[in-house]
């Protein structure tokens, strides 16, 4: 999921479905890019579990698997969480050198 969301172009195609479902027309209109370029980063897309498409005729629409963003949020938050306890114990420490270096002077 997250080397889905590494390219920029994808990034932009999921941030524009999270507006809601657009065919792959109007997913390629802002993309500087082919058409058989635009599908292969919807595949990857796809294939990562960030969207979905379907084919209705001639159209192919793409929406957004909100459950596979949900399950990228709460990865991101329990990083987060991890993160924010070592720089907590960072700082206390830093604090309490501080203190010792103060107390000897």
């Amino acid at each position: 999921m997250f080397h889905a969301l590494a390219d920029p172009s994808r990034r932009r195609v999921v941030e524009q479905l999270t507006r809601g479902s657009a065919s792959v027309s109007e997913l390629a209109k802002p993309l500087r890019m082919s058409l058989p370029s635009v599908l292969q980063h919807l595949q990857i897309l796809e294939e990562s579990g960030l969207i979905r498409s379907e084919k209705v005729g001639r159209v192919r629409t793409c929406r957004i698997e909100p459950k596979a963003l949900a399950r990228a949020e709460h990865w991101i938050t329990r990083q987060r969480d991890v993160w924010e306890q070592r720089l907590d114990r960072l700082g206390a420490y830093l604090a309490a050198e501080e203190e010792k270096d103060k107390g000897n002077r």
